[in-house]
């Protein structure tokens, strides 16, 4: 029987008659080199694995990620998609509601196109300039909470919820704030459990 040691730098050198007897030197040689500090770290490449291949991203690639993976990016893409969402249903509810244009002052007037065009983009702003305030509070309390804690899951958006209507219902008041937190709260606890 032949018998040698395994270095951790993976040669092998045959062991010296002295070392036969000494099998718990030659086992606690292997195990180093199996499952210890010196173990050779291999890459891990799905090719290499069997997967499909995954190409290496450049410096350019990884800084894009990070620019999108941070919190400015994301209140400001909720900023935006509020403002766009808000005005969207702005202007839908006021093309359905029946007193678009009318004037308080002469109710059998029918009012023009003109003064309904521009009522319903009064509308359509305002409800735009809302969206967007509460996206990007939402987005940005909720991106700071996750940081926070290093945790994703449900309750940064019920923590986020209860900021975000806290700071909207505050202006009212303090029990408006409060309402305002738990409102907000209890949607965004509802629209997680139904995402999640």
């Amino acid at each position: 029987v032949f018998k040698a040691f395994l270095h951790s730098d993976g040669s092998i050198s045959p062991v010296p008659s002295s070392a036969i007897h000494n099998s718990n030197y030659s086992y606690s040689a292997i195990l180093e080199h199996l499952v210890g500090d010196k173990r050779p770290v291999k890459e891990l490449n799905p090719a290499v694995m069997g997967g499909l291949p995954v190409p290496y991203k450049s410096d350019e690639q990884k800084m894009i990620e990070r620019g999108m993976e941070s919190c400015a990016f994301k209140s400001l893409l909720a900023c935006v998609g509020g403002f766009v969402l808000g005005g969207a249903f702005g202007v839908f509810t006021a093309g359905i509601d029946t007193n678009v244009g009318f004037d308080p002052k002469d109710p059998l007037r029918t009012p023009t196109a003109r003064e309904v065009l521009k009522d319903m983009g009064q509308r359509g702003m305002s409800y735009a300039k809302n969206f967007a305030i509460v996206g990007a509070m939402f987005s940005c309390t909720e991106c700071i909470i996750e940081s926070h804690r290093g945790v994703s899951d449900w309750k940064n958006a019920v923590y986020s919820g209860c900021v975000t209507g806290g700071a909207i219902g505050f202006r009212a008041g303090l029990k408006a704030g409060v309402l305002g937190c738990g409102g907000f709260a209890a949607f965004s606890a509802a629209i997680e459990y139904y995402l999640r």
